[in-house]
């Protein structure tokens, strides 16, 4: 396929602050990189984009002293370097944020973004009042209502994604690497980040900003290469090339949008999952709703607004203190998932990491994991159904491993997430809660699992959707609750509503809390 018809880019006037020069990768069974260039500019914003598994993220920790190369060679400021680990980037200048974090949750916000540079007064101890004062000096740019002595994991991820940001510009980086930074925030957060990473570039540092939303990346960038099956393929000026083109580069075929305008469905009549006056001290309080068969459910809202909260009592991870739930039209009191499981339920989480995968499993155990009375008998596993079932949903949702033996682990985070999805259609849910179930995809499987969602919701399938991109909630969406500080205050219709009435909802100027439960036809 021939390169977009854009603008050549002009060989830069300026040195490169960082340049990766013919730069290979290879791990057991696969080469991830072959051959790749890229630079970055003092003063620029370098978007680097691709499908899962392009190799994006093996270049950026190449660059950020993680990995070596097999091949190729690494230049500061014109000068051959070799990083051996983070610390020796770091004192390079180079400074990433990676998609998964690398927070340690036991410890406090000031002990995360100080690790192993903590200051230390005249006696050599820790300064525990600078460090916390330093801190509060760093989250400040975000606006982010946190005390730096707070535990880091009893914050939101949103919050959690915040300190690391924090923490990798806090090391003074001349070259600051953003591996999917705003797959946690939300709106007002992903705008506070871009005034901060505009200032940054103003200040002189090269930002490298990997991204799947393209909006982010034509609104921030200033140049942008993309990659494919770990091979380059261009580097266009942002403003000499079209959203269209650079996806038709990083698939390799024309593609059209991924989230259209919402399509009319018809969806069953009778009630999949009835829910009345559920209340959870601190978290949500009243949400009344009644769920069809085969009908898709859209919570919106902001980080904090209840939502993921809500799942996790639906599904049987906490208990409400009220109300009453029922599943096909039966009187339900999950204690725990297994409950929820044996019920029919399906919940897809957005914590894939520390909630949702066994990373150090294979892809095949799983897919087996949440329904090992199918895949066992008489205390066996039948791992032959186990790996044909795998290799169904690795063909299905494109997923990128050697094999259906290779550890979740070694995965792309994309990829990892379309395992987490397998997982849950492999329980063959009756209701389905999935909760950011696009987060860290591309575009092409973004459309991929929007579609595998349709098709689940034709066959019968009940779900709860919550995202927060809002697009992606109304596309699907045959009905959309917004949720504020843990309370339903707006209900629509799919169709009858547009982004900006569902943020001033969600963020509380839009009307009051709405009691009392509430059918499709009630919204209608």
């Amino acid at each position: 396929m021939s390169a977009p018809a854009a603008a050549p880019v002009p060989t830069p006037t300026v040195q490169p602050i960082i340049a990766a020069i013919g730069i290979g990768k290879s791990f057991p069974g696969i080469r991830a990189l072959d051959g790749v260039d890229f630079s970055v500019l003092p003063g620029e914003v370098h978007a680097l984009v691709g499908e899962n598994g392009a190799g994006k993220s093996t270049l950026m920790q190449i660059l950020a002293g993680v990995y070596r190369p097999d091949e190729g060679e690494i230049l500061i400021d014109g000068q051959p370097v070799v990083f051996d680990n983070r610390r020796d980037a770091e004192a390079a200048g180079v400074s990433i944020v990676f998609q998964e974090l690398s927070l340690v949750l036991q410890l406090s916000v000031a002990e995360n973004i100080f690790a192993g540079r903590q200051p230390v007064g005249r006696f050599g101890l820790i300064d525990v009042k600078r460090m916390n004062r330093e801190a509060t000096s760093a989250l400040a740019p975000f606006r982010l209502a946190v005390d730096p002595r707070d535990q880091v994991g009893l914050l939101s991820l949103a919050s959690q994604q915040i300190v690391e940001i924090a923490k990798a510009l806090s090391v003074r980086a001349r070259v600051l690497i953003l591996d999917e930074p705003t797959s946690s925030l939300t709106t007002t957060e992903t705008e506070r980040l871009m005034a901060t990473i505009r200032s940054l570039r103003d200040r002189g540092l090269g930002i490298i900003y990997i991204s799947h939303h393209l909006r982010e990346v034509f609104e921030i960038s200033d140049r942008i290469t993309v990659l494919r099956d770990g091979r380059y393929r261009g580097t266009w000026r942002t403003d000499g090339v079209t959203e269209q083109e650079i996806v038709a580069e990083m698939v390799g075929r024309a593609f059209q949008a991924v989230s259209g305008p919402y399509m009319p469905r018809a969806f069953g009549t009778e009630s999949a999952l009835q829910v009345e006056g559920l209340s959870r001290a601190g978290q949500f309080a009243d949400i009344s709703f009644t769920l069809h068969e085969g009908e898709i459910l859209g919570l919106a809202g902001l980080v904090g607004a209840g939502r993921s909260e809500l799942a996790q009592a639906l599904f049987g991870l906490t208990q409400p203190d009220a109300g009453t739930m029922a599943v096909e039209g039966h009187r339900v009191r999950f204690r725990s998932p297994r409950d929820a499981v044996a019920a029919g339920m399906g919940y897809l989480t957005e914590d894939r990491k520390q909630a949702g995968l066994f990373l150090a499993m294979s892809l095949a155990w799983n897919v087996a994991a949440p329904n090992l009375k199918r895949f066992s008998a008489g205390g066996f596993m039948r791992d032959a159904e186990a790996r044909e079932v795998t290799e169904t949903y690795m063909r299905q949702l494109r997923i990128r491993a050697r094999s259906v033996e290779q550890k979740v682990i070694g995965l792309s985070g994309g990829n990892q997430q379309k395992v987490l999805l397998a997982m849950w259609l492999a329980t063959s849910p009756r209701i389905l809660i999935v909760d950011e179930p696009t987060r860290g995809v591309d575009v092409g499987a973004k459309a991929e699992i929007h579609n595998v969602l349709l098709d689940l919701a034709n066959q019968g399938v009940a779900i709860v959707l919550i995202s927060s991109e809002l697009p992606e909630v109304m596309h699907l969406s045959d009905a959309i609750l917004v949720m504020h500080r843990g309370r339903v205050v707006a209900r629509f219709a799919g169709g009858e509503v547009d982004e900006d009435e569902i943020l001033a909802y969600a963020a509380g100027v839009g009307g009051a809390p709405i009691a009392g439960a509430a059918s499709h036809e009630d919204m209608a």
